[in-house]
């Protein structure tokens, strides 16, 4: 099946085709247009030309048009979460859980305003905030969360304002274009386009002179290569990329509740998440004990095709990211012990069981490095200023976890924990009403609440004098 690009409000082809890969199959189910950079350019103008009547709708018509974005969105939810599936390979019920927060999060951010703010107001002086529109956003999406991240910008963006370009990941472009098909029927022509392509066009949309803003989410090396393409026109960049999150375990947990929920916070999306545990370390008192539980739960996971029923961890959603897994797999063997999954599966598709990886530490690539995967290296520690300092020596500073009977010692802890999220007691706990920001290399600016609309406007003080 092919899809086409939206420009302009136009759904467009290109001379070039993408394939789109089914992850589980390693079959071809989908083509998509290569844009060119004529086309690219196309996009943008169209954008810049949108915006300046979109910057002058009022707000309660922002608003409805993208609350019926967020109601369109649940219309075609069977569709959209079908094909999040194929492209990118999690569990149709996961999927499905993708488009609801799609939904919810728009939904939410339709409701987000910044209104003005009276500074002073007296006899000498009147002095007053206000956020103004930046104008196009480009938005760079992630191939993990197809739609959700693809809502994450639209939203703001558009609240903000603004006119967007969004370019999903060429591995998984499918749902963003189906999501394209719903915005030509809400939007004016040009508010929202979304191109297609191999990862080529990225520099030049990033340095494009008629782009404002970019919202990123990916790695953090490509998030390095964008600040430094925005710096020549200092574009206003939001930048939510990798973590190594930590999950500190202290010894008064109720050893199988804490490790249901660390192990739900790692293999979610096969540990394809940004904010996903990618080390654990847990006291030894409750090492064994908490190994042993790690396992079992492993061992009960069903890895298979995602559109299968009881599929509960579907594929690696490329294969440059399988390829990758693999070599921690062959670090892990090499440095510590395998007691739950660690051999990928036999015949097509990019599958990897959970696998959990005991007796290592600090120093070595498993743990030291993000996996982006099903792989959960398990540390031991036995004192706690020590593995604050062992969780904070780290390039990332994304989001974390402390888990603890006593929830105002974890609370504590968790605020020495140099990361932008810490949970105590549970695991990706997020929402639209809740910031997100990162620590270091973890990213710059923050995403979703009312500070994340903030992030697509440009601050203006109006300074009146009075007499």
């Amino acid at each position: 099946m092919d899809y086409g690009m939206l420009i302009n409000g136009e759904q467009v082809s290109a001379e070039r085709m993408i394939e789109v890969i089914n992850p589980a199959t390693e079959e071809v189910f989908a083509r998509v247009p290569h844009a060119s950079e004529a086309q690219m350019n196309e996009a943008v103008a169209a954008a810049k030309a949108a915006q300046k009547a979109w910057a002058q709708t009022p707000m309660a018509e922002r608003r409805a048009k993208v609350e019926a974005l967020a109601a369109a969105i649940g219309e075609e939810a069977g569709e959209l979460a079908r094909l999040i599936t194929m492209e990118q390979g999690k569990p149709l019920p996961e999927a499905q859980g993708e488009v609801a927060w799609s939904q919810g999060y728009l939904a939410h951010t339709a409701t987000l305003e910044l209104p003005d703010r009276v500074i002073q107001d007296d006899a000498e002086f009147r002095i007053e905030t206000r956020h103004k529109p930046l104008g196009v956003v480009a938005g760079i999406i992630a191939w993990n969360f197809p739609l959700l991240l693809c809502c994450w910008k639209i939203g703001p963006a558009l609240m903000a304002g603004n006119a967007i370009v969004l370019k999903p990941a060429p591995t998984t472009p499918v749902a963003a274009l189906k999501l394209g098909e719903i915005c030509a029927r809400i939007f004016p022509a040009g508010l929202v386009n979304i191109i297609t392509d191999a990862n080529d066009l990225g520099p030049k949309l990033t340095a494009h002179p008629d782009v404002a803003k970019i919202g990123f989410t990916g790695s953090s090396e490509t998030g390095k290569r964008i600040m430094a393409s925005a710096a020549d026109t200092m574009k206003r960049v939001t930048l939510e990329m990798g973590g190594n999150d930590p999950a500190i375990v202290l010894p008064d947990v109720d050893v199988k509740a804490a490790a249901e929920k660390v192990y739900g916070g790692a293999f979610l999306n096969a540990g394809q998440v940004c904010l996903a545990v990618k080390r654990a370390y847990v006291h030894s008192d409750i090492y064994e004990a908490f190994c042993a539980e790690l396992a079992a739960l492993a061992g009960q996971a069903v890895v298979d095709d995602g559109m299968k029923q009881g599929t509960t961890i579907g594929p690696i959603q490329n294969k440059a990211q399988f390829d990758k897994i693999k070599g921690f797999l062959e670090d892990a063997r090499a440095c510590g012990k395998i007691i739950a999954g660690g051999t990928p599966k036999d015949g097509p598709g990019y599958f990897v069981p959970p696998t959990i990886v005991r007796d290592v530490t600090d120093g070595q690539k498993i743990v030291d490095e993000e996996q982006f995967g099903p792989v959960l290296p398990v540390i031991r520690f036995d004192d706690i200023d020590d593995v604050i300092a062992r969780a904070n020596a780290s390039d990332y500073g994304l989001g974390g976890s402390v888990h603890s009977g006593d929830t105002a010692k974890a609370t504590e802890i968790a605020g020495r924990i140099e990361s932008g999220t810490i949970w105590v007691n549970q695991q990706l706990n997020i929402g639209p009403h809740i910031p997100m920001a990162g620590f270091k290399g973890s990213g710059l600016g923050v995403e979703q609440s009312v500070e994340g609309l903030a992030e697509y406007t440009q601050m203006q003080v109006i300074n009146v004098a009075r007499g």
